[in-house]
């Protein structure tokens, strides 16, 4: 079975930019979501891909992913994904031995940065970079799939919440 186990943190400030890559952009959708699992698809720069996520919380899920033709991934976002679609420039950055995704949102949520690094055990142990703020890998209004029922563009002044 295949596991991802990731940590999500908001982003606080700008200081990753400058030992980040120059980033690719991503546009994906969801065709299902249920209290299972979610089924995404995801234009990743000229890669698509089709990927089931078990829709358990936290920072271990099961997680399954296969390539599709790019353009059978564009059709499916334009004709069959919930809509808005998710809309993201994905940088990588090194930090603590570790590679880490800086995720800078575009469209409905705009405004949203979030940095997420995948883990091979829970316990792993993390060194955290300075600019990683508050920890919301435990906050489902922050995963993808809720982002699209609920935009950050939507989101009053309380559920924002500080960066630390």
């Amino acid at each position: 079975m295949a596991m991802e186990i990731e940590r999500k943190f908001l982003v606080k400030d700008d200081g990753w930019r400058m030992v980040a890559d120059a980033g690719t952009r991503y546009r994906q959708g969801y065709l299902v979501g249920s209290k299972q699992a979610s089924v995404r698809v995801r234009i990743e720069g000229d890669h698509a891909r089709l990927n089931i996520k078990s829709a358990t919380l936290g920072v271990t899920r099961q997680e399954y992913e296969y390539a599709i033709p790019l353009a059978d991934a564009a059709a499916m976002l334009d004709t069959l994904c919930e809509k808005p679609l998710i809309e993201k420039v994905r940088h990588h950055v090194h930090f603590g031995g570790r590679v880490w995704d800086v995720d800078v949102f575009a469209g409905d949520n705009a405004g949203l940065v979030v940095a997420e690094v995948e883990l091979e055990a829970e316990d792993a142990p993390l060194q955290l970079p300075p600019w990683a703020g508050r920890e919301v890998s435990h906050e489902p209004r922050y995963y993808n799939v809720c982002l699209v029922k609920h935009p950050y563009k939507d989101w009053t002044a309380d559920e924002r919440g500080t960066l630390d």
